[in-house]
């Protein structure tokens, strides 16, 4: 059963983002390919991504835009930007910088 609960705060937003660098989504196709890349070891509920993808687009990381989906349905698909591009690349390395002191915590505790 895929189960989300636990992630670090700001980890949402740093996966929407890395899905969103492979190409323009859909909000269910964003959830869709968060649970596929885990291998089903994380979902992500409405309540979460919206509200995630609301701040994404303030903050200029992401834009949407309406299209229709694979099935003729009017969807709204949200798009990288170059600024969520930068900013991607520093949640990456903030994210890296902290599992690998955690790691070094673990293993020598």
């Amino acid at each position: 059963m895929p189960r989300n609960d636990g992630l670090p705060p700001g980890t949402l937003a740093m996966l929407i983002l890395r899905i969103l660098a492979r190409g323009p989504l859909h909000g269910y196709g964003i959830a869709q390919r968060i649970r596929q890349l885990s291998s089903d070891a994380l979902s992500v509920e409405e309540g979460s991504l919206y509200p995630a993808l609301q701040k994404l687009l303030l903050k200029g990381w992401v834009k949407a835009e309406a299209t229709v989906s694979d099935t003729g349905r009017s969807v709204r698909a949200y798009r990288l930007t170059p600024a969520g591009r930068k900013q991607l690349e520093v949640e990456r390395a903030n994210y890296s910088r902290m599992a690998k002191a955690i790691a070094l915590l673990l293993e020598s505790a």
